[in-house]
C-alpha cells in the first residue's frame, strides 16, 4: 500500500473541497458556538455602558406633552429660595434671587438623571447622588461630574401667578 503524499487522509478535507452539501466539521461548529457567544457577550456588555455613557436627562426624557404649568402665586416663593414641581411627568425647578429674579429648569441631573433640589443656604443647585452642583439662575453646571447645563424653562408672571413654560426650540 503506497501513500500519495498529495492525498489527504479521509475526513480531512478542506473547506473549499467541502462543498456547499458538505456535513458541518466540529471545528466549524465551534467556531460558529464561539462566534456566537463573543457576540452575545459583546451586546450584554456594550447595553449597559452605553446607557451609562449617555446623559441621564437624554435618559429620562420620555417626550413630555406638558407645555405649560402654573405654580401658583409669584409672592408665594421667597427671595434666595427655591421649589420642586411636576412638569408634567418630569421634575422641575423653580428658583427666585434676592432680587426678586426667576429662573426655572428641568430637573434631571445632565450625570445620571437624579433630580436636584436648591441648596438655599449655599443658594446653589444641587445633585444628591454624586455632588454636581449649578449655577441656580443660569442652570449652568459649575461643579461634580455633570456634562451639561440644566434644560432651561420659560418663568413668567401673568395676573399675579407664576407661570412656567418649555422654552421654544
Amino acid at each position: 500500500m503506497t501513500h500519495d503524499p498529495k492525498e489527504k487522509p479521509e475526513g480531512d478535507t478542506d473547506d473549499a473541497e467541502a462543498g456547499e452539501g458538505a456535513l458541518i466539521t466540529r471545528r466549524r461548529f465551534a467556531r460558529a458556538v464561539l462566534g456566537t457567544a463573543t457576540a452575545g457577550y459583546s451586546v450584554a456588555i456594550a447595553y449597559p455602558v452605553t446607557r451609562y455613557l449617555l446623559s441621564g436627562a437624554e435618559i429620562a426624557d420620555e417626550g413630555t406633552q406638558v407645555s405649560e404649568v402654573s405654580i401658583g402665586k409669584a409672592d408665594d416663593l421667597n427671595p434666595r429660595s427655591g421649589k420642586n414641581f411636576a412638569f408634567g411627568s418630569r421634575p422641575a425647578l423653580i428658583v427666585r434671587d434676592a432680587g426678586g429674579n426667576f429662573a426655572a429648569f428641568l430637573a434631571t441631573c445632565t450625570h445620571l438623571g437624579c433630580t436636584v433640589a436648591l441648596d438655599p443656604k449655599a443658594f446653589i443647585i444641587r445633585c444628591p447622588c454624586h455632588g454636581g452642583t449649578y449655577d441656580p439662575m443660569t442652570g449652568k453646571n459649575i461643579g461634580g461630574p455633570p456634562p451639561k447645563p440644566l434644560e432651561p424653562l420659560h418663568a413668567v408672571i401673568e395676573t399675579d401667578k407664576l407661570v412656567v413654560r418649555k422654552r421654544k426650540a
